[in-house]
């Protein structure tokens, strides 16, 4: 059985559109669970002249009256926290409890980062007798993955809310039933009409309409770098502002003078294949020591073997499956082609793990003695596969670790400050030193083709913002 959810939030208003319908497949089972609409460039053309129509109201409106939106969406979030959960589990296959706590968590952790930096901002000030202004930059249009959907939903729409911006949403379809919920939520906030608008449907027809459209000012787009360069040339006629968080293939440099070498191993290994592997940020490229690598080996081995897959709705679960029928083909292709290319496969391998018969289930995988110039190292996966490369020193890690076109983020453990100064040695947006997790006041974004631009924190806020230099005012 199906549940619809097929129609579009557009000028405060729950439109169902005359639109051929699409299934939305639930990854563990293979079989379809809901369906939407699918829109066009007409459904985005009377979005975004609903957002622009909003948009000389809502970007005057009193920070007293942002904050109070915010909060109701918050609250309301709380509410249905569980049904959230539930939701992006399904559509994606994350393993329940982490959608209850990272997944949902996330989400929320942003509309409430939002709501602190709008009590503190100071939107203008006096630079000698020159009045310097933040004011909204314009009406949104914002395109997100299927792979934390609600964290990069909110990470753009709660600090585009408090900057006092209106906008248009096209989740993605793979995964739009936690979006849908989302949209309820702001229904219920409070927002005025036109300054959250929803349309469901795929990159070419939406995700263009939207990066090209006359009336959007700025596109913040989150997935893959194909799909960005994509983006980036449909908004380039109207020279609108593109932000873009892309792909990564993040190194986790494990230093000699690290304190605990198994638990670094160790932990590497899990932090990879979280979320079933599907986080451009996760650290797939572990490199060690040249004379440790045997050690590291014996170490990721039992980890990988602790990585219980299975059913995503049990709480023991660790990893569930990969979103896709298309994802799973692309994973299991380049864990072949490591194999191919002549990497070590010291733990999972081809197919699903034993005893899944359906579901898109991938083996979490650890290959060793990899160079940094197989495919496996090269190629951004998305799935549970990790890559061991042996340094030879300090000089030779680094060098490696940059060797990428990617540089989303980066991972450093060893001795507090000999890790600080390789981290800085790093050309990724991020650094994670010694195990530390994400920090939602902290910019988020990456060099290189990981995109441009910053979300999460102030500046992801002020990328929201244009500045007005008013001369003369004093």
């Amino acid at each position: 059985m199906t549940t619809a959810y097929e129609k579009f939030f557009i000028n405060g208003e729950w439109v169902e559109p005359d639109r051929p319908t699409l299934k939305v497949i639930n990854p563990a089972t293979e079989e379809p669970f809901a369906t939407i609409s699918m829109g066009t460039a007409d459904d985005v053309d009377e979005a975004a002249k609903a957002a622009k129509a909003a948009f000389a109201s809502w970007s005057t409106s009193s920070i007293e009256t942002r904050k109070n939106v915010l909060g109701n969406i918050i609250a309301g979030l709380k509410a249905r926290s569980e049904e959230m959960a539930v939701a992006i589990s399904t559509e994606m296959g994350a393993p329940i409890g982490l959608s209850k706590t990272a997944q949902v968590g996330s989400g929320m952790g942003h509309f409430m980062t939002a709501l602190k930096i709008l009590e503190d901002f100071e939107f203008e000030e006096m630079r000698g007798s020159t009045r310097i202004v933040k004011e909204s930059a314009g009406v949104c249009g914002f395109i997100t993955p299927w792979n934390w959907p609600l964290n990069q939903i909110a990470c753009k729409v709660a600090p585009a809310i408090a900057a006092g911006c209106t906008m248009v949403l096209k989740p993605s379809e793979i995964a739009p039933i936690s979006a849908y919920i989302l949209a309820e939520v702001i229904a219920e906030s409070g927002l005025p009409a036109g300054v959250f608008n929803l349309v469901n449907g795929d990159g070419p027809a939406v995700g263009s309409a939207i990066s090209a459209h006359p009336d959007i000012d700025l596109v913040s787009f989150t997935g893959s770098t194909r799909a960005g360069r994509e983006v980036a040339r449909d908004a380039a006629d109207g020279i609108k502002r593109v932000t873009q968080e892309l792909g990564g293939k993040s190194a986790n440099i494990i230093l000699e003078d690290v304190a605990d070498f198994a638990k670094a191993v160790g932990g590497g290994v899990a932090s990879c294949f979280g979320n079933s592997g599907q986080s451009c940020n996760a650290p797939t490229r572990m490199l060690v020591p040249a004379a440790r690598m045997a050690e590291a080996i014996e170490v990721a081995k039992v980890a990988a073997a602790k990585a219980i897959v299975g059913d995503p709705q049990d709480d023991t679960t660790r990893l569930g499956p990969v979103v896709s029928e298309m994802q799973y083909t692309k994973i299991q292709g380049l864990i072949a082609k490591g194999v191919e290319e002549g990497a070590e496969l010291i733990a999972g391998g081809t197919g699903r793990p034993e005893g899944l018969d359906k579901g898109y289930y991938v083996q979490p995988t650890v290959f060793a003695n990899v160079t940094n110039d197989m495919t496996i190292a090269r190629e951004e996966i998305f799935g549970p596969v990790l890559s061991i490369i042996a340094y030879q020193d300090e000089e030779d890690a680094v060098r490696i670790a940059n060797d990428t076109d990617y540089g989303l983020s980066g991972y450093v453990s060893g001795e507090a400050s000999h890790a600080q100064a390789v981290a800085l040695k790093l050309r990724t947006g991020n650094v994670h030193i010694n195990g530390a997790g994400p920090d939602f006041a902290a910019p988020f974004g990456g060099y290189k083709q990981s995109g441009n631009g910053r979300e999460w924190g102030i500046e992801g806020f002020e990328e929201f913002l244009e500045t007005k230099a008013i001369m003369g005012a004093a």
